[in-house]
């Protein structure tokens, strides 16, 4: 599915000025490092405009999944923001009280992982987990939580939604997990979704469907995407602007039909030609046609 192109053009210009007036999550300067240690990440700056699909490539360890955390304030111990900000509809999300990350997680962003089983409990049925996060983040009575879980079961793609409802996690494929996480993450309807390597572990397959999904998702319900992957032909599919990292820095930047096309950066160029051939031809070839 070949996505609009728009917002990614005026993302892609001038990222060290301004956010523009449509920006819903600018980085400046972030810099994440472990703490009385060396420097993670160094000094990104970067926007997501409201409506829009970021792609963050790179190779392992090249500071995606940090910075995404960083976004989320969910950093892993012993390492923290030292510099930057990062801000979300204008407001600095550094230094957030423990209270408001609370509400601002499911409500005005959210994040599916790579591993869906291990976010699920696996002695509580899916559907029980889903209606739990109405109840939570919605206000919604027990009746009217299960009636949305099954609704949003369905919206997922998942045949027989109200027997998913009542399936354990260990009784679903990874492909039914992930539209599950997917389901639970959107339930409070935030605005951000980041989708970490969140197709990684799925056959082929089963991951177009899943990117498939996401791509409604955004024209559908109005969310803004940033995905994460090594993968660019998971980039090219879903993503109009692309941000490549290496070893904490963003070294190339643009819409992601240009940068596909005419890599500025050794790295990237390095990247494309490593890639599996099929699927960056493939990708190549879908964009020209359009």
């Amino acid at each position: 599915m070949l996505l609009d192109s728009t917002h990614a053009d005026r993302a892609a210009t001038d990222s060290a000025g301004g956010p523009a007036p449509d920006t819903l999550l600018s980085v400046r300067g972030l810099r994440v490092s472990v703490v009385n240690g060396s420097e993670l990440v160094h000094g990104l700056d970067f926007d997501v405009p409201t409506g829009s699909a970021v792609g963050l490539v790179g190779e392992s360890g090249s500071g995606k999944t940090l910075t995404c955390r960083a976004v989320l304030g969910v950093l892993p111990a012993g390492v923290e923001v030292t510099g930057g900000e990062v801000r979300l509809r204008g407001t600095d999300l550094n230094g957030v009280p423990a209270a408001e990350w609370t509400r601002l997680r499911g409500t005005d962003l959210a994040a599916v992982f790579q591993d869906p089983a291990s976010y699920l409990n696996p002695s509580i049925t899916v559907g029980s987990q889903l209606a739990e996060v109405l109840r939570v983040k919605m206000a919604l009575a027990r009746k009217a939580a299960r009636y949305r879980a099954v609704e949003l079961l369905a919206a997922m793609g998942l045949h027989r939604p109200e027997h998913v409802y009542t399936q354990y996690p260990f009784e679903l494929s990874g492909g039914m997990l992930q539209r599950v996480l997917i389901a639970v993450a959107i339930a409070a309807e935030p605005e951000l979704l980041i989708a970490d390597e969140a197709t990684t572990a799925l056959d082929v397959t089963v991951q177009a469907e899943v990117l498939e999904l996401l791509a409604r998702l955004r024209i559908g319900r109005g969310l803004t995407l940033i995905v994460v992957s090594h993968d660019l032909a998971v980039i090219a599919q879903v993503c109009d602007t692309v941000h490549v990292f290496r070893a904490g820095q963003i070294v190339e930047s643009g819409p992601t039909r240009h940068v596909l096309r005419h890599p500025g950066h050794p790295y990237t160029r390095e990247l494309i030609e490593n890639h599996e051939r099929f699927g960056v031809d493939r990708v190549r070839r879908r964009r020209s046609a359009s």
